[in-house]
């Protein structure tokens, strides 16, 4: 696991190592990727709760009179349709319509912001923002103030309501709240990246120790699992959400990634906006699809795809789908080549392996 560099590591990293997890390096950290199992915590989450520690992500605050324009000149989004604690899933921008980073943007107040964005980010993000900043608005990087831990699964409600004072019931998707979890304060967001209902606590790192005990002492009757990083992928793979680094990155616009649905065009100029226009009235150069395996064989992260026996595109992201019982991926393909049912072939150590496109996600919980 040496690279060279210092890794850091979250004020839990004892307690991961107590439990037996194994670590790895991920995004300059050093990380749980799993206690019992990836497959088991997987299903864990899927049927019901799974802890993270995900305090590595990193936290930007914005403020001052004129934060809103600020954040609406570098992201995708329109921060104006946000109410005091909600939360957007956004973009910050390049000019050629790609993604700096995917993030959550917080609104705590007109003038008042939060930013929860990538670990191996953090530190671009900072910079762009700043060097981006010609508004009357403050930026820091605070990301050293907080822990976060996700709760997540269809018992989570369940875990939360015994820890904390924060009123669930009226505590809608992507909103969050003040709350007191474990006796700590902070922000409590019903946020996540699984696709199952679930809650995102941000608090002081010295409290870490503390709350992650108490959670998983309390949450013993739902079943409440520490999960790493490992099912922490596939579990996003399965509800098709993208990863900064195989979805997105600098080539690759927010309409190719198909989220157009966070490109605010007619909210007026942003970094990006000219690129993401011109791109939506000529079409997108590539299209990010989901594929199913038909053929035994599992396609990985970079493997090539052939279609017709002409090379197509790469796998962004695949992996087994321990709730679904397939072997699924995500892959950029030609726009006239990507349409649903299409059969493709993925290479997998050198023969070519029966796939076919599916819809996106590959899996949607029932509300």
């Amino acid at each position: 696991m040496s690279t060279g560099v210092a890794l850091k590591r979250t004020a839990l990293n004892a307690v991961h190592r107590a439990a037996g997890a194994r670590l790895v390096e991920f995004g300059g950290w050093e990380m749980p990727v799993e206690y019992s199992g990836i497959t088991q915590e997987h299903l864990a989450v899927r049927t019901r709760a799974g802890l993270f520690d995900v305090s590595h992500m990193g936290e930007i605050d914005v403020r001052g009179p004129q934060a809103i324009q600020l954040l609406q000149h570098v992201t995708s989004n329109d921060v104006s349709r946000l109410k005091d604690f909600q939360a957007q899933y956004t973009a910050l921008m390049y000019p050629q319509g790609s993604a700096v980073d995917d993030c959550l943007v917080h609104r705590l107040a007109e003038d008042h912001y939060f930013l929860c964005v990538n670990a191996a980010n953090t530190d671009k993000d900072f910079t762009w923002i700043v060097r981006n900043n010609s508004f009357d608005a403050v930026v820091r990087d605070v990301s050293a103030e907080y822990s976060q831990l996700a709760i997540q699964g269809p018992n989570s409600a369940a875990v939360v309501s015994k820890v904390s004072d924060a009123d669930l019931a009226s505590l809608r998707y992507y909103w969050f709240t003040h709350a007191t979890c474990c006796g700590v304060e902070g922000f409590l967001a019903r946020t996540g990246y699984t696709g199952e209902d679930g809650f995102e606590f941000y608090f002081p790192p010295r409290e870490s120790e503390r709350v992650w005990t108490q959670l998983l002492e309390e949450g013993k009757e739902e079943v409440l699992t520490p999960v790493g990083l490992g099912a922490r992928n596939t579990l996003r793979l399965e509800a098709g959400y993208a990863l900064y680094g195989h979805e997105l990155d600098e080539e690759t616009t927010l309409l190719e990634a198909n989220l157009g649905w966070i490109c605010k065009l007619d909210k007026g100029d942003f970094i990006g906006r000219d690129a993401l226009a011109k791109q939506r009235q000529d079409g997108p150069g590539k299209r990010l699809v989901g594929f199913e395996m038909i053929d035994r064989g599992i396609a990985r992260d970079g493997y090539a795809v052939w279609i017709e026996d002409a090379a197509a595109g790469h796998v962004t992201s695949g992996s087994p789908a321990p709730f679904l019982k397939k072997n699924i991926g995500m892959a950029y393909l030609p726009p006239t080549q990507a349409e649903v049912g299409r059969e493709i072939q993925i290479e997998i150590r050198g023969r070519k392996t029966a796939a076919r496109i599916v819809t996106l996600p590959f899996y949607k919980r029932s509300r």
